[in-house]
């Protein structure tokens, strides 16, 4: 009988039948399987193309050799990997210096698997302060709300469902897409846990009118008692504004600031997942949210939603910060931003697009198609545009803007300028085309079934 060569059995389990539902039952040599894998993602985005998605797809050769060492390190394994813990704690000193946070105070915070898990432990830890200071006062603490508008990140929406918080959330409307101080007089009460305000939101890279709001609830003190923090969702304004607006009152220079989130993975450099929650001071964050564990080892803290996870992101972003520096960060910010300028004025220039972003501070090119066009949509335009390889965002605005379309570019840092040209000539032309032969697309049905439940204005 002929043995089977190494090749043949290559070949037949290269092309085995992978089931669907139930689990393998045979092994496969490593190549095999490794192409297997790899294989099966061919036709999956390039992601350096994807610029719908905020999150850094580029690496050097030496970060990625920081990756490797550390991927099968655990994170929350502080007894073990004591010099990871150290790398984080530095790194949240570096923030708060970064974000402008009192010399005089003790910085506090953690690395996150992302801003998702940030902006849910400050939403816990300004319920827990307002509950215990309506508690200490002999007052009704069963009713917490949080104060945002309709531009926010669909997490926070769910920290209010998951954790029974009520939301009060401004409305938006046609080329007003931010927070503002009009809607809180009716949102804001004695119940408010606190203001959540965005430095770079995600529909249209903006920021909220921080200072505006900041005054309206010095105000609001003044005529009420009720003292009301802010937190800053700076997820992926968190690593532009330091470097671009030093002199810009964002961060904890503003009093009411207590605590402030960022994307280590978006902005900050660092591939997924990596976040940063940042408090003013150590005292905002109640004792009663931190846990002691000792079955690791030495008995260590723990303050995040998630216990074990990868330390590799950790050990990335201590990686950037000492590779770039200041200096660093802000070249490759305003590079980046200036990009973004020159991208959003070609796209201006070529007829077709409204901009929604009056104010650009982060580099989001935020379009919208002219009224004269009605025989195409920002839709086709994201569908024609993937066929040269650019994956780019289409979507409709929140409620009561969802009658305008956006089309949006996020400009990432990996981008140089010659293939923003590039880029704005395959919009440019996928217009063209479009012009002359109009399109199809029509907007996915969105499913939100508690709509109703989640604007109070």
């Amino acid at each position: 009988m002929k043995t089977q060569s190494p090749f043949d059995e290559f070949f037949d389990q290269l092309n085995e039948d992978i089931p669907d539902h139930t689990f393998p039952r045979t092994t496969m040599s490593a190549f095999a399987a490794e192409a297997t894998v790899n294989s099966e993602a061919w036709a999956d985005a390039k992601p350096v193309m994807n610029l719908s998605s905020f999150v850094t797809t580029f690496t050097e050769p030496e970060a990625f050799e920081v990756l490797k060492k550390h991927y099968l390190k655990n994170y929350i394994d502080h007894d073990m990997y004591p010099q990871l813990f150290e790398m984080e704690g530095r790194m949240v000193r570096w923030l708060h210096d970064l974000w402008n946070g009192p010399k005089d105070a003790e910085p506090f915070g953690t690395a996150t698997i992302g801003s998702s898990e940030a902006c849910m432990l400050a939403g816990l830890a300004h319920k827990w302060n307002w509950r215990k200071a309506r508690q200490a006062a002999g007052l009704d603490a069963s009713r917490p709300n949080i104060v945002t508008g309709g531009n926010v990140q669909i997490v926070w929406k769910k920290f209010m469902r998951y954790f029974d918080v009520e939301p009060r959330i401004a409305e938006l409307a046609p080329n007003q897409y931010r927070l503002t101080t009009e809607h809180l007089e009716q949102l804001v009460d004695e119940n408010t846990t606190a203001v959540v305000a965005i430095a770079g939101q995600t529909f249209t890279g903006e920021d909220d009118d921080f200072r505006a709001i900041h005054d309206w609830l010095d105000d609001y003190e003044q005529r009420t008692g009720h003292n009301i923090p802010m937190h800053i969702d700076g997820a992926s304004g968190g690593f532009v504004n330091p470097f671009l607006y030093p002199d810009y009152q964002w961060d904890f220079r503003l009093p009411r600031v207590q605590s402030i989130n960022a994307s280590g993975h978006k902005f900050g450099l660092v591939p997924p997942g990596l976040g940063w929650l940042v408090f003013k001071d150590r005292k905002v964050f109640d004792e009663d949210l931190m846990f002691y564990v000792n079955y690791l080892g030495g008995e260590m803290p723990t303050a995040t939603l998630n216990f074990s996870r990868n330390a590799a992101p950790v050990a990335y972003q201590y990686y950037v910060f000492l590779r770039l520096g200041f200096e660093g960060f802000r070249k490759i910010m305003q590079c980046t931003l200036d990009n973004s300028h020159y991208l959003r004025q070609r796209l201006l220039d070529s007829g077709y697009f409204d901009v929604l972003n009056a104010t650009q501070r982060i580099p989001v090119v935020a379009l919208t198609l002219k009224e004269e066009f009605t025989n195409f949509n920002e839709f086709d335009v994201s569908f024609k545009v993937r066929e040269k390889g650019w994956v780019l965002s289409a979507y409709s605005m929140p409620p009561k803007a969802e009658s305008v379309n956006s089309l949006r570019i996020v400009v990432r840092p990996h981008l140089n300028h010659n293939v923003i040209k590039f880029l704005a000539e395959d919009i440019i032309h996928a217009c063209d085309w479009l012009k002359e032969h109009g399109g199809n697309a029509t907007p996915p049905k969105l499913h939100n079934p508690h709509q109703s439940s989640v604007s109070k204005c």
